[in-house]
């Protein structure tokens, strides 16, 4: 298990003092970074390769919100390859060891001279140590688009959207839908990756409320998602 120590900061938090949606996947994201970087397998290795991990699909697991200020503990381990697909976990821990967020997350191994995604080679994979699965219930990576929705403001991507793959962040897209919730009660985040917008696209939320869950559905002017995102209570 690789891990490194935080505390919320201000910038981190919601109105309400918490540690945002967005702030959680970007302490996910950043641990996988820091792990492959201290492995020296991170994005410059990659980079003369001409490979990269695309984010395919994020499961999350909030037992409970941390607050400002509070000392964090973040977690991560590589659990599966298959293929083309590698298969990570995180947890989020308090000062008492306690874990108070999960994920299970998907990644696409890809060839950045075709686009395409390429398999992991034996030799490849083993520069990364597998640990088990976290124990958790694991759901499909698959989510549903809502037959009945409500259309949103377009959201133009602009340069802050975008990191050094040169397309919009996956925790932006988390950031875009958590935006439009209408309530901040949901403990269960899913967050299925289809296409990457780039610099200049507009993206068309969709969003579908019910009783328990809210999915958002963010599209290109054509409808064709770039990425869904369901929250459940």
């Amino acid at each position: 298990m690789y891990s490194f120590s935080t505390r919320v900061r201000y910038s981190e938090v919601d109105a309400s003092l918490r540690l945002s949606y967005p702030s959680i996947l970007n302490y996910f994201q950043d641990c996988s970074i820091f792990h492959s970087e201290d492995l020296d397998i991170g994005l410059q290795f990659l980079k003369e390769r001409h490979r990269v991990w695309l984010m395919n699909f994020w499961q999350i697991q909030i037992v409970r919100f941390p607050q400002l200020g509070e000392v964090l503990r973040v977690n991560t381990w590589p659990y599966d390859f298959k293929n083309m697909f590698g298969y990570r976990n995180f947890t989020l821990t308090d000062q008492e060891n306690t874990v108070i967020a999960a994920a299970n997350s998907v990644w696409i191994y890809t060839d950045t001279d075709t686009g395409r995604p390429t398999r992991l080679t034996p030799e490849e994979a083993a520069h990364y140590p597998i640990e088990p699965a976290y124990p958790m219930e694991y759901t499909s990576r698959k989510i549903a688009v809502p037959a009945e929705w409500t259309p949103a403001a377009p959201i133009s991507v602009t340069v802050s959207h975008i990191d050094s793959n040169h397309h919009v962040n996956n925790a932006q897209y988390a950031a875009m839908a958590s935006a439009l919730l209408p309530c901040s009660d949901y403990r269960n985040l899913r967050i299925e990756y289809k296409k990457a917008a780039q610099l200049g696209d507009t993206i068309y939320p969709r969003v579908s409320t019910n009783d328990d869950s809210c999915t958002v559905v963010l599209t290109a002017e054509d409808g064709t998602p770039y990425a869904i995102a369901e929250f459940k209570k």
